[in-house]
């Protein structure tokens, strides 16, 4: 089947997915289950089929970057979000990623695979211990109407266009922007602006406890895709990242 069928389909149903699961089981868990492997996943399989196993293992070390920018844009959003609204918290959060991400880039042969992804682990575990704690807010929560089709039509257009220039980027900016954080800022901004900042806390709280789980799928593929079918490489990454994300929730609840 054509990729960009795959895409056009996928997308919308993932989005969709996490946007419901989110509503049913409140922000903290919508937040654990938006930072699996949604995006990062299939884009990762598109490389794979499209630019070949060692371009895909190449991008992983720009992903892990990509990572790291994402702490930066939780904690700019959320730290704007206690004074501003969303669409100012927005910039901010995107403004420091594209910084942190820019950065990191001009150190990207200082480390290699392995020292990107336990930094990232350093970092997204520091990040959830420091990350700020917001009181409840007064008031009523906002209703927004078709913003789930919004959602949908936003996350396609991204994926599409990344693995589509993917070529031109080459492995490192485009794994710097697999992780870029259409996701976290379609949720942050959305509950944000219905349900306020301590809503918004809660749900990139969550994103931050699965984040080691998320850079552990990475790790693996590296490691893995070489050596084995896309399938099972694939389904290892994803079991881990399951169990480890199920180990840190139960850890921030009884520590933190």
């Amino acid at each position: 089947m054509n990729t960009l069928l795959i895409k056009l389909f996928l997308m919308p149903t993932v989005i969709g997915g996490v946007t419901i699961a989110s509503r049913k089981w409140g922000n903290s868990v919508g937040g654990l289950i938006a930072s699996l492997p949604w995006i990062a996943g299939p884009i990762m399989l598109f490389f794979t089929l499209e630019q070949g196993v060692d371009f895909a293992v190449s991008s992983v070390k720009g992903i892990m970057m990509g990572v790291i920018g994402i702490l930066g844009f939780c904690f700019a959003y959320i730290y704007s979000a206690m004074r501003h609204k969303w669409y100012v918290s927005l910039s901010l959060a995107y403004l420091s990623f594209v910084g942190v991400t820019i950065i990191l880039k001009n150190f990207e042969d200082y480390m290699g695979l392995n020292g990107w992804f336990i930094l990232a682990d350093i970092l997204s575990l520091g990040g959830l211990v420091i990350f700020p704690k917001v009181k409840p807010e007064k008031g009523e929560s906002k209703r927004l109407k078709f913003d789930i089709y919004l959602r949908m039509i936003i996350i396609t257009v991204f994926v599409a266009l990344i693995t589509y220039l993917a070529k031109i980027l080459g492995p490192t900016w485009s794994g710097i922007l697999t992780p870029f954080p259409i996701i976290t800022a379609i949720l942050a901004a959305f509950t944000h602006y219905t349900q306020g900042a301590y809503g918004t806390s809660l749900i990139l709280r969550g994103m931050l406890t699965g984040f080691i789980g998320f850079a552990a799928f990475l790790f693996l593929q590296a490691k893995l895709l070489p050596n084995f079918s896309i399938a099972l490489a694939f389904l290892i990454g994803f079991i881990v990242n399951i169990i480890l994300n199920l180990l840190m929730r139960a850890f921030v609840k009884r520590f933190l």
